[in-house]
């Protein structure tokens, strides 16, 4: 049993965490809190398309968790956590530092999910991190250099042809996006914008199959066509092999070569491997989540919570989105700060508020409460303020907020005074 005045540990310092720590700062809760996580900045995942498009400053997307976390009572540890004795109360770091613990908070996050795909994980961009961005954007500029000095057409084609694998809805943001964003970067570069291909790859036969945004599959297809360039969708196709200069694919029976300099890989997740290694295989769903009770306690280990992409309540269980993480950080505070009063943990409250999906550079789509369809322009500036409001700490949502809201105002003048004014449904 570790001293009653060791600290509550967060491991994973994403939606769940994060606000789970700033939660319990604002709540008074009295134990010391220690925040671990492997990156030095936090990356609000839905806004990276964002920053990917230039819409949004690195600064707005993915702050330093130093930042975030001044003037709370709250400590960063950045490091890599390489094994978690539950019994013994103790968090080991590759570094070799370990630290004892009276509460523990998993919020590990999941992991890219490659399913054994031939050169996927070593040829493909992820895009879950601001460094994701970082490189994918880099990546992408040489690309275009290259094909803006080649002579070769077909070595031209395969250097503007990107893949997006997946078409889930990371993988139809991401698509989006790039179809307008992409032509314009290389027009600059003095090129035919319309020479871009995004080619995008299901393995199902139906986009957002099973997804919460299921219900705004029409709205989705619809636009794929209306981009600057539009998005050559091809479903029941399988990836079966990812190499530096393309993909094979198994088009519906049939054995194809896409060349392309570009893949991004965002078809599907896999539980962080650390979980494996804390509680036994009956304890963890068919995905490697842990199985969790409605007060997002660990059955056997009661002094430990887990929400977000590593955790599951059987009986209730809920999408991995940020709006879910953001309230059960909260729940989670809320618990550990009943505990530390001497009151029982009640069970986690969530409620899903509608789905919000980018369809371009400035444009969205948003479906409320199951009632409400709003898209265009105007979806896009609901996506933004309902993400906005999610982002940590009062001061930075506020700097965010006043930026963005300045540009939204600039670029609805702009359009007025060009007779081009918005067309939202």
């Amino acid at each position: 049993m570790p001293d009653k005045n060791a600290p509550t540990l967060i491991l994973g310092g994403g939606f769940t965490g994060l606000f789970t720590a700033l939660h319990l700062s604002r709540m008074h809760y009295t134990r010391p809190v220690y925040l671990l996580d492997k990156e030095e900045n936090f990356a609000f995942k839905p806004l990276l398309y964002e920053l990917l498009s230039g819409e949004m400053d690195s600064h707005q997307v993915v702050p330093r968790y130093e930042e975030l976390l001044e003037g709370n009572a709250i400590r960063f540890v950045h490091g890599m956590v390489s094994a978690v004795d539950l019994p013994g109360r103790r968090v080991q770091l590759a570094s070799g530092l370990s630290y004892a613990y009276w509460n523990l908070v998993l919020a590990l996050g999941s992991c890219a999910g490659y399913f054994g795909v031939e050169g996927a994980r070593e040829h493909s961009f992820a895009f879950r991190t601001g460094d994701d961005v970082l490189s994918l954007k880099r990546h992408l500029r040489e690309s275009l250099q290259r094909a803006g000095q080649t002579e070769d057409s077909t070595e031209r084609r395969r250097l503007l042809t990107v893949a997006v694998v997946g078409a889930g809805p990371s993988g139809l943001e991401l698509a989006s996006t790039l179809a307008d964003w992409l032509p314009g970067r290389y027009r600059q570069l003095g090129g035919d914008g319309s020479e871009i291909r995004i080619v995008l790859l299901h393995r199902g036969s139906e986009i957002l199959q099973g997804d919460m945004n299921y219900n705004l599959r029409w709205t989705v297809h619809q636009s794929l066509p209306r981009h600057v360039v539009p998005i050559e969708l091809e479903v029941e196709t399988q990836v079966t092999a990812v190499r530096p200069d393309g993909l094979t694919l198994n088009m519906r029976g049939t054995s194809e070569d896409l060349p392309a300099a570009t893949c991004i890989w965002t078809a599907g997740t896999q539980a962080h491997p650390l979980l494996k290694t804390l509680v036994p295989e009956e304890q963890r769903d068919k995905r490697g989540q842990l199985r969790v009770t409605p007060t997002l306690q660990l059955p056997t280990f009661p002094e430990v919570f887990a929400g977000g992409d590593c955790a599951i309540d059987a009986e209730k269980p809920l999408p991995a989105i940020a709006q879910v993480a953001y309230q059960q950080g909260y729940a989670i505070a809320h618990n550990l700060k009943a505990l530390s009063e001497g009151h029982p943990p009640v069970a986690a409250e969530v409620h899903l508020r509608g789905t919000l999906m980018k369809l371009g550079v400035g444009e969205a789509a948003a479906e409320l409460y199951d009632r409400y369809e709003i898209k265009g322009h105007l979806g896009h500036l609901l996506r933004q303020v309902r993400y906005l409001e999610l982002l940590p700490t009062p001061i930075h949502n506020f700097k965010a907020t006043t930026e963005w809201l300045t540009d939204a105002i600039f670029h609805r003048m702009e359009k007025a005074q060009s007779g081009h004014p918005d067309h939202d449904v």
